[in-house]
C-alpha cells in the first residue's frame, strides 16, 4: 500500500470533525425555538401591560380631582382626594370591618383546615375518597347559589347584621378550598419524620404542631393569602348579612362613591382603592418571606 492509499484511508477513518464535516451546536437554540421564546416574552410583555394599565389609573386618578375614566397626566397633582376621604367613615372605619371580618374569618378557616386536612392526608378511611369528592365539589359551588337560604336562616337564628354570623359564614365559605390547598402541601411532608416523633413520646396534636407545620410554613403561608384576598375581595356575602352602616366593610362601601344620578368620584375612588389595598400588600409583603422555602426535609428521612 502507497503512502497517498494510506492518506485516503486514515482520513475516511477520521471522525467527521475532522474530515470538516458540518456540526451543530447543541447547547444553543434553533430557529424555532428561539422563534417560542421571543414570541412567549411578547405575550408576557403584553399581559403585563394589561395589568399595569389598570394600576397606573388608580396612582395617576389619586391625584387629579378631575380625575375620569380616562388614562391622563393630573394637570395639577393635588391630594384633595386623600384628604375627602381622610376620615373615620369613610375610610377608617370600613377597614377596622373588614381587617375584623376577614382576619377572623381567616383564622378560623385556617385552623379548620388544618385540623381537617391532617387526617385526610395521614389516615385511611371508609369515606375518605367520597370526603376528598365533596371538597372539591364544593370548590367551585357559587356562592350565589346558597346565599338566599342562608339569608333565611340567618333571619331565624338572629345572626342578620352580627359580625360574628359574618365571620362564621365567611370562615365556613373558604373552607373547602382551603382544605383543599392544605392537604396538597401537607401530603409533601414524609411521615417517616412524624413516626420519629411519634417513638420519641410526642401525641398528634404535638406532632402536628412541632413537626407537620413548621415543614410546611410555605404551604400554609399561600393557603393563607389565598384565603385572605378572596374574602376581602367578597361583596355579596356582607352585602346581604351585614346591615348597618357601621358593620358595613370597605368591599360594600367601594359603592358609595357612586352617586344616586349615576355620577361616579373617581379621583376619591382611587384613593381609597390605594388605601384598601394596602392590607393585601402587607399580608404578601409579610408572608412572602416564606414563600421561597422549599421542603429540604425529604432527603433527612433516608439513611
Amino acid at each position: 500500500m502507497t503512502a497517498t492509499e494510506n492518506t485516503t484511508t486514515a482520513a475516511e477513518g477520521a471522525p467527521a470533525a475532522q474530515r470538516g464535516a458540518p456540526t451543530t451546536n447543541r447547547g444553543g437554540k434553533g430557529p424555532r425555538e428561539r422563534m417560542v421564546s421571543t414570541a412567549s416574552a411578547v405575550a408576557m410583555v403584553v399581559i403585563g401591560i394589561a395589568f399595569l394599565i389598570p394600576l397606573l389609573w388608580v396612582v395617576l386618578a389619586s391625584f387629579d380631582t378631575e380625575a375620569s375614566l380616562a388614562i391622563a397626566w393630573p394637570e395639577s397633582w393635588s391630594l384633595g382626594n386623600y384628604q375627602a376621604i381622610w376620615n373615620a367613615e369613610t375610610t377608617f372605619r370600613p377597614l377596622a370591618n373588614s381587617l375584623i371580618l376577614c382576619g377572623g374569618a381567616t383564622l378560623l378557616t385556617m385552623t379548620a383546615a388544618v385540623l381537617c386536612a391532617y387526617p385526610l392526608s395521614r389516615y385511611r378511611f371508609a369515606g375518605k375518597r367520597p370526603l376528598l369528592m365533596t371538597i372539591i365539589f364544593s370548590t367551585g359551588l357559587p356562592i350565589t347559589a346558597i346565599m338566599i337560604p342562608v339569608y333565611a336562616l340567618f333571619v331565624q337564628v338572629n345572626l342578620i347584621d352580627s359580625m360574628f354570623g359574618a365571620i362564621l359564614f365567611l370562615g365556613a365559605s373558604g373552607l373547602p378550598y382551603a382544605i383543599f390547598l392544605t392537604k396538597g402541601f401537607m401530603d409533601s411532608v414524609p411521615i417517616e419524620i412524624e413516626e420519629s416523633a411519634w417513638t420519641e413520646g410526642a401525641g398528634v396534636y404535638r406532632t402536628l404542631w412541632s413537626v407537620v407545620l413548621p415543614l410546611m410554613n410555605s404551604g400554609l403561608a399561600v393557603a393563607t393569602i389565598f384565603t385572605f384576598v378572596g374574602m376581602w375581595g367578597n361583596f355579596f356575602v356582607p352585602f346581604m348579612l351585614l346591615l348597618s352602616p357601621e358593620n358595613l366593610p370597605a368591599a360594600v362601601t367601594l359603592y358609595t362613591f357612586s352617586s344616586q344620578y349615576g355620577q361616579v368620584a373617581y379621583g376619591q375612588l382611587a384613593a381609597f382603592s390605594i388605601f384598601y389595598s394596602l392590607p393585601v400588600v402587607v399580608l404578601y409583603l409579610f408572608l412572602g418571606r416564606t414563600l421561597g422555602q422549599g421542603f429540604a426535609a425529604a432527603g433527612g428521612v433516608k439513611g
